[in-house]
This record gives structure tokens, sequence and C-alpha cells, in this order.
């Protein structure tokens, strides 16, 4: 088991993609009700990309082209620079500090004068960044009018540009942002709790079927964890699943159980209230992992709980 563990984690790793540089650390929403797309640049050009990432939290652009490109701040200064050898941040710009969090609630020194020439100072040799944009966020609090006028279908609320230069011509990246209302979460988390009894049912009547449920949910969580941009947590317990699958002991399954049910279901369920999640590929899919997570694990936790007692049980009967 250590040895099959050892060798997943090594693969995991290797299969990671290389983190691409973030002008700041910033934060991530879990999931939310707000839509940012990429519509495409005003002058396209072979080898610049630009698309929304961590559920429109951020934009990435990848500049492929050879040459220097530059995305201008809210007061059209240079703010960063992607070139050929890396990643450049202007600390004169005041959107280096309004850009640290999603919200722009950091604090902006009086030395940050868009007017003043560029202070650059490298933050990646990658020329792949990921910025928070506050002109493609709504940072307004409660819901949006439209929203409010028709919470049942999808309303767009703007359309945005973030201007870019490349010498002296600049161009413009231009995406939507859109409201999408919530789904059904109750019925998730009904399918959770229906697919916790089903689990711990087939693992009462074998060591058999709950092995393989094991297995199958750990692999999910695993693909999860990977859709999820390699999510530590998910990914460990997607793999202590597994392991718990090969070599389902109580204890083990109990541990696997308890960790999917928490860090690949509970702290995951936004996924059920919230229209757009911060995960590769079909919202519903994304979902249904959640929800298989969180069944599976309940339903291992109360199998290998189960298991647990009746040891202790035949162990106190040997011992009197």
């Amino acid at each position: 088991m250590r040895r099959f563990a050892l060798i997943v984690a090594v693969v995991a790793g290797a299969l990671a993609p290389a983190t691409p540089a973030s002008a700041h650390s910033g934060d991530t929403p879990d999931a939310t009700a707000y839509r940012t797309t990429v519509t495409g640049i005003s002058t396209p050009e072979p080898g610049l990309s630009v698309r929304a990432v961590e559920a429109g939290a951020r934009l990435e652009l990848v500049n492929k082209t050879g040459h220097t490109v530059e995305i201008l701040g809210y007061s059209g200064e240079p703010y960063l620079a992607v070139k050929p050898d890396g990643t450049w941040e202007n600390t004169s710009s005041p959107a280096a500090y309004r850009n640290q969090t999603l919200t722009g609630e950091t604090a902006v020194p009086a030395t940050a004068d868009p007017t003043a020439p560029p202070t650059w100072r490298r933050v990646s040799t990658s020329t792949t960044v990921r910025w928070h944009d506050q002109r493609t966020h709504w940072l307004t609090p409660g819901l949006p009018p439209p929203a409010q006028a028709d919470p049942h279908h999808t309303q767009r609320l703007r359309d945005w540009t973030v201007p870019l230069r490349e010498g002296v011509r600049t161009f413009e990246i231009r995406g939507t942002l859109d409201w999408v209302p919530p789904p059904t979460a109750w019925l998730w988390w009904l399918g959770a709790a229906l697919l916790a009894l089903t689990v711990t049912a087939a693992g009462l009547r074998g060591t058999k079927p709950i092995a393989a449920i094991a297995l199958i949910a750990g692999t999910i969580a695993i693909s999860y964890a990977s859709a999820r941009s390699f999510a530590i947590p998910v990914l460990a317990v997607g793999l202590l699943a597994v392991a718990a699958g090969i070599r389902p002991r109580p204890f083990l399954l109990t541990l696997a159980g308890a960790g999917l049910a928490v860090f690949a279901g509970f702290n995951e369920a936004a996924a059920f209230s919230q229209a757009v999640l911060p995960v590769a590929g079909p919202a519903w899919c994304a979902r249904a992992a959640v929800l298989v997570a969180l069944g599976a694990g309940l339903g291992l936790v109360a199998t290998g709980g189960f298991r647990l007692r009746k040891m202790s049980a035949v162990a106190t009967m040997v011992g009197s």
C-alpha cells in the first residue's frame, strides 16, 4: 500500500502542469454566481492568448509572440509586462496593489502614481501570468438589479475590456460578465444522502463491494483535484481512498471516508449552490464528483465504524 501511494504521488507530481506566474497571491472563490468570459482580443496575434480562470477570479495571459506585451492599469499606465524572459510588475501602478485581492481592498500607497515612470520588478521567469482585474468583476454588494428583476434566467451585466500595448500599438482583451442563477441545491444534497445510505448498505454485505466503492470514489476525487488545479487536500484524500480500496481495513476505510466527506465533500459543497465553479469541465460533472465524495465518504465512515465496533466486541468477548 505504501509503495502504491508513493508511485501515485510521483506520477501525479510529474503530470501536474507548471504553475503560471501570479502578479499577486490574491484569493479565489470556491464558487460564484458571476461568469467572466473572454470573447477575444481586438487584434489577434499568433502566440498571444487570454482566458478566464479560477471561476473568473483571474485572467490568464500567455505570451509566446517573442515580443513584450504590456497589460495596462486602470489609468492606462503600464501594470504588467510579459516579456520573452518573464513577467514584470510596475510597482508605481496603483493596480499592483488594488489587484492583490479579488475585491481590491488593499490600500494603495502614496508612492503609487500612474503618471510616474514605471518601476519594474520581476515576478517570474514565466511568459504566462494570472492577475485579478476589477474591470471583469461585479464588486457591488447584493444581487445585481437585472438579477433582482428576473432571478430565473442568466443576466448580462456588462461587456468589459482590458487594454494591452505592444510597442506603440494598443489593443484590448474583450469579454462579458454575466450573472447565472444557482442550481437546485437540495437535489444534490438529497443525492449525497441517498448515496451514503446505499454505500452503507453495500458495506454491510461484504468487503468486496466497499473496496470497489472506495477505489471508485478515490479515483473520482483524484480526477476532481486535477480539474481543480491539483487541490492538494482533495488529491491526498483521493489517494487515501484508493489505498483503502486496495487494502480495505476498517480503520483505513473510516479514515479515508472521513477525509473524502470533509475535504472533497463538505469543503466543496458550494458547488451545489453556485453556478460557476473553479473547476475545468462541465459544472454538473464537478457537482457529481462532490456528491460522490460526500455520499461515499459518509458511507465509508459508517461501514468502517461498524466494523471497528464489531472487532472491538469480538475482542471483548474473547478477552472475557
